[in-house]
């Protein structure tokens, strides 16, 4: 299922938060990789839609500053900002 219809399921209104991740997660590359590295990136994504379905996709969840558009266009999926990532 793409992601829009995730979304649609959610209830959440095309607001800000979703018209922001959405594009993002979308976008993630796709690469072929080991089985457990595969199911590693699925929990990634699966958290990334609870945050969204919470309001809280695109804050970090060390500092709870707003996370870079580029950060977030590297690594759609990164709960941290790249200070507390890194």
């Amino acid at each position: 299922m793409e992601l829009a219809g995730i979304l649609s399921q959610t209830g959440l209104e095309a607001g800000a938060a979703a018209a922001y991740a959405a594009p993002r997660l979308q976008r993630a590359p796709a690469v072929a990789v080991p089985p457990k590295a595969s199911l590693d990136e699925l929990r990634r994504i699966d958290a990334a839609l609870a945050r969204l379905r919470e309001g809280s996709y695109g804050f970090c969840q060390i500092c709870g500053d707003d996370i870079a558009d580029d950060w977030l266009d590297q690594r759609p999926a990164s709960p941290f900002c790249k200070s507390c990532a890194l």
